[in-house]
């Protein structure tokens, strides 16, 4: 039995329309008609014009004054965005690989995704060897994290309030932090010693070393974390896994300047 509502089945239309229309905006190097548009996507002209104009207000797609479409910047923002993902992946998984293998534990790249940390690169925790396991997607909050508490430091104490407010600081297990005063207390650690965290605050059982990872221009990009079971957690790793993490920003053109304030995207 179906469980597709007409409204669920009007959205997926709605979608796979747009991707229709910029498939063929892709096609050409010049601004394309409305009336071009609608008869290479076999839409009806009154169709592409609503549909494009959501696009439009969006900044997928940039309409002139003589009625005429191209793709738009939007889509250039989010392709340089995937881009310099991309590029951090590669450019850090070496890195992520020796680490694995000096410590036999699991090694995790993580990036802020609004009041998130989202997992883009992996190493095993197979002790015996080297596999590298690709969990893009995997997601947990920001105060309960090593990698997310090095985001909030790097966000300022203003913005740290006002995640607290927002989310309500949840718990994800008995070890998490629930309390503002307390997560300001555990956010001045990672400040003073520019390593961060997570001891079974995300998952029992399991403990993190987080440091980060700064572009060019001295952002905080993402996190760097060794993950291991709480039985086999070394907190004097943290030297090793900062080290690793400075060897990464240094390979995306980070130029360390300590009397300079870093800034988060």
């Amino acid at each position: 039995m179906s469980t597709t509502t007409p409204e669920s089945k009007t959205s997926i239309q709605v979608i796979e329309r747009m991707m229709k229309l910029l498939d063929v905006l892709s096609r050409h190097p010049d601004p394309v008609p409305l009336k071009q548009l609608a008869a290479e996507t076999g839409l009806h002209p009154s169709t592409a014009h609503r549909i494009l104009g959501a696009m439009a207000t969006s900044g997928f797609v940039e309409r002139s004054d003589n009625g005429v479409y191209r793709l738009g910047i939007r889509l250039l923002e989010l392709g340089a965005a995937v881009k310099s993902r991309i590029s951090l992946r590669e450019t850090a998984m070496p890195a992520m690989v020796e680490l694995h293998q000096r410590t036999g534990e699991s090694v995790n790249l993580g990036i802020r995704d609004g009041d998130q940390i989202v997992y883009v690169e992996r190493t095993s925790s197979g002790r015996a060897s080297v596999r590298v396991v690709h969990i893009v997607g995997a997601r947990a909050p920001l105060h309960t994290t090593a990698t997310g508490k090095l985001f909030l430091v790097a966000a300022g104490a203003d913005s740290v309030r006002d995640y607290a407010r927002r989310t309500g600081l949840p718990a994800s297990t008995p070890s998490s932090i629930t309390q503002l005063v307390a997560l300001e207390r555990e956010l001045d650690k990672v400040r003073r010693h520019k390593v961060a965290f997570d001891l079974d605050e995300v998952e029992n059982g399991v403990r993190c070393i987080a440091a980060g990872i700064y572009d060019d221009s001295g952002a905080l990009v993402a996190g760097l974390s060794l993950s291991t079971p709480s039985e086999r957690f070394n907190a004097d790793r943290a030297p090793l896994v900062r080290q690793t993490a400075e060897k990464i920003s240094r390979a995306i053109g980070y130029v360390p300047d300590d009397g300079v304030t870093r800034r988060v995207d």
